[in-house]
């Protein structure tokens, strides 16, 4: 069953507030701040082997850990910022997990030096199949499987599939004119 259909499908009074805001305003919309784009991939790397919730209830801590999600700072943490974020209750503290948000930072500022923005490089490459994109991430990023990207392209309306078309926010997401649309 797809989320929206799970969701549409609960009673009101069932509905997760915090499933309900992101369902309803942030996924599948397109994102255009390289920096939004960053920490969107931080936190689909690191919901691998959780449930959503969890980082949905944690992203507050995520940002304030990670600088907002600034690319450039991050890019520059030492070893006393990997233990720092290792030491943080507020976030995931698995290291292949810190170590790859680190590591993808310095990665997107080379791509942001060779295509302009995340975005730009984002865009470069579409259209492509979900498998084409898993390869592409996995030769470019670290810890990026196959459910984080197609989660991460479907999050930032780069492919079909986040809501339905008899999902209620369905329709508000075409408004913003996601990338799949372009194909």
């Amino acid at each position: 069953m797809s989320y929206c259909l799970a969701i549409n499908g609960m009673q009101p009074e069932s509905r997760k507030e915090l499933h309900k805001n992101y369902h309803d305003n942030h996924y599948g919309f397109p994102i255009h701040d390289d920096n939004e784009l960053f920490g969107r991939l931080i936190m689909e790397i690191n919901q691998a082997g959780l449930s959503w919730e969890t980082i949905l209830k944690k992203e507050k801590s995520f940002r304030e850990a990670y600088d907002n999600f600034d690319i450039h700072k991050i890019a520059a943490y030492t070893e006393k910022d990997r233990e720092r974020l290792l030491d943080d209750p507020g976030i995931i503290r698995n290291k292949l997990k810190v170590n790859a948000a680190i590591e993808n930072a310095r990665t997107i500022i080379e791509l942001q030096e060779k295509f302009g923005s995340f975005e730009k490089w984002l865009e470069y490459h579409h259209p492509k199949t979900l498998s084409e994109w898993m390869k592409l991430f996995k030769k470019t990023f670290k810890f990026t499987g196959g459910e984080i990207v197609n989660e991460f392209l479907m999050s930032i309306g780069y492919l079909e599939g986040a809501h339905s078309e008899n999902c209620s926010v369905y329709n508000n997401v075409l408004k913003h004119d996601p990338m799949w649309k372009k194909v």
